[in-house]
């Protein structure tokens, strides 16, 4: 992380296809260097319900929420300045070409070992099921997306990495008061929490209550921090995993 605050920025080329200013850059001190991804705040562009100039602070606070579960599933992520001005500067993640987490099964039900999401339209008049991997690291990711009320959970936000381990990247748009999940993974809605989440949760709950607080009340509003622990408690006292509220599209276009 010390390198990530604190080491030299320098831009390599631009990730076009992102909808906000994303680069591609090298982090190095001496010969200490790492890849690293980096968004700048003057490159976000503004949203009608979220605040000007705030996704870059978003995606830490997001990084802060997860390594406090103690899952680790948000690459390292820091807010600090660069060659654009301050941003948001984050570990690139290699992603393993071979792992499939998603598809599309012509059926109705899901094959053995995939959960259901929907139906997608495939052309032609035509519908396939569009379904995720029944993987306990997909499960996890699930119950962070309910906990900072992730607004897009897309397929391309998915980075399951060379290691074995699976990344969520991409949060700008998290953390609202409002419930806006939107997310592809859907498949354990309304199923019981395991114990492993139970006892994450319970532990972010108590982190929310002292130094946690204090390092995302730069980065949150008071009352987005309020919105958060309201969502541990209400998981909490549930017991379940969330269903789709009807209030709000429960799947982002595009899917992937």
């Amino acid at each position: 992380m010390a390198l990530l605050r604190g080491g030299e920025l320098q831009i390599h080329g631009q990730l076009t296809e992102a909808s906000n200013g994303v680069f591609y850059c090298t982090v190095s001190d001496g010969a200490e260097q790492a890849v690293a991804v980096y968004k700048p705040v003057r490159g976000e562009r503004p949203l009608w319900d979220f605040p000007d100039g705030t996704l870059a602070g978003r995606e830490v606070a997001a990084y802060l929420v997860a390594a406090a579960t103690g899952w680790g599933l948000v690459p390292p992520t820091v807010l600090r300045d660069g060659p654009l001005g301050e941003g948001m500067c984050q570990i690139w993640v290699e992603s393993d070409p071979d792992a499939q987490l998603l598809a599309l099964q012509d059926a109705q039900e899901p094959a053995e070992g995939w959960r259901a999401i929907g139906r997608a339209d495939v052309g032609g008049g035509r519908t396939a099921l569009l379904v995720h991997a029944e993987d306990p690291r997909l499960r996890r990711l699930a119950v962070l997306d309910a906990v900072i009320n992730n607004a897009d959970r897309k397929g391309g936000h998915l980075l399951p990495a060379v290691d074995g381990r699976l990344y969520g990247i991409d949060h700008g748009v998290t953390f609202a008061v409002p419930g806006k999940l939107r997310t592809l993974l859907w498949g354990w809605a309304g199923e019981p929490l395991d114990q492993e989440a139970v006892a994450a949760l319970t532990g972010l709950a108590d982190r929310l209550k002292g130094p946690l607080a204090e390092e995302l009340a730069p980065l949150l509003t008071a009352a987005e921090i309020d919105a958060l622990r309201e969502r541990v408690a209400e998981l909490l006292a549930s017991g379940l995993h969330p269903v789709p509220s009807g209030d709000w599209p429960a799947v982002p276009w595009p899917p992937i």
